[in-house]
């Protein structure tokens, strides 16, 4: 059974990240799940109409990579996610490598709780997203 880091093991300065290329399918896909067809995401006349000039990803499937990191790496299985906030600073297109960096800068074992700085960044290394989340790790 996989098991992610406890709140004794983590430290401020932890990182991890996860990469990732953003393609049409995932577009598509989350769409259908989310139903947020929004005509920016899966019309390319209307999004070439538009101020980004071409489709572009759900900005919240960066928020999906960020979880990835923290549920699979750090803290990783077992942690429970408590908040999340985002700033979108640029689109991600299709075709876009985007990396999502976490790292932590808080960590309070009383509370149980691990306060991360988060980033997205796209194949270029501009930041495309960053924010703040908390995590509830595992207790040893």
């Amino acid at each position: 059974m996989m098991k992610g880091k406890s709140i004794e093991e983590i430290r401020v300065g932890m990182t991890a990240q996860f990469t990732k290329t953003i393609t049409e399918h995932d577009v598509y896909t989350f769409a259908g799940v989310t139903g947020d067809f929004n005509p920016v995401h899966v019309d390319a006349v209307a999004a070439e109409a538009s101020m980004f000039g071409g489709r572009i990803a759900h900005g919240i499937l960066c928020a999906g990579l960020i979880s990835t990191v923290l549920g699979m790496e750090l803290p990783g299985p077992g942690a429970v996610y408590v908040s999340q906030s985002l700033r979108f600073k640029k689109p991600v297109y299709f075709g876009d490598t985007v990396t999502a960096e976490v790292e932590v800068s808080e960590s309070n074992a009383e509370r149980n709780r691990v306060t991360f700085q988060t980033r997205c960044r796209n194949q270029g290394g501009d930041v495309v997203a960053e924010g703040e989340s908390v995590l509830m790790p595992r207790r040893a």
